[in-house]
């Protein structure tokens, strides 16, 4: 599904969208903004680089940033989660990771996790590993990976 083709089977469901980005920095709300008439369903984008700003913008719990790190299922679980609550949106995605360079042993580089909010059902989230083809790669990976699971949201 293209861009177009999210925003359009969210207007079939009448569902608005709402994006929490850190690593890709606003690519998945350009990506949906890049199609005109986009506004209708498209309602907002948080990038959310910093702790802080998960924290202050998407109620990320401080608990659970110091006990699994920002680059975990959990932080994006509540990233999306939050999205939903501080828009009004009926969908939402979040991506937290690690673009590079860099990383560690435990979160290498090109690790990335998502989390899927939907009005009225459990939040979902899962982690895929890029490996280290480059920043600017792991963060267009991101940014398909992002889409296509609002598209498969959409899709049911």
């Amino acid at each position: 599904m293209t861009p177009a083709d999210i925003l359009q089977a969210a207007r079939y469901w009448g569902l608005t969208i709402a994006t929490a980005e850190s690593c890709t920095g606003g690519m998945v709300a350009a990506a949906l903004t890049d199609v005109a008439g986009a506004s209708d369903v498209f309602e907002r984008g948080f990038i959310t680089y910093s702790n802080r700003a998960k924290q202050e913008m998407l109620g990320v719990r401080a608990a659970t940033l110091a006990a699994f790190g920002a680059v975990s299922e959990e932080v994006a679980r509540e990233m999306a989660a939050g999205a939903l609550a501080h828009s009004g949106a009926g969908l939402a995605v979040s991506v937290t990771g690690i673009a590079g360079p860099g990383g560690s042993e435990f979160k290498p580089e090109g690790r990335v996790c998502f989390g899927l909010a939907r009005a009225g059902q459990p939040v979902r989230s899962e982690t895929v590993e890029f490996g280290a083809p480059g920043r600017a790669k792991v963060r267009l990976a991101a940014r398909d990976h992002a889409l296509a699971l609002l598209a498969a949201a959409l899709a049911r």
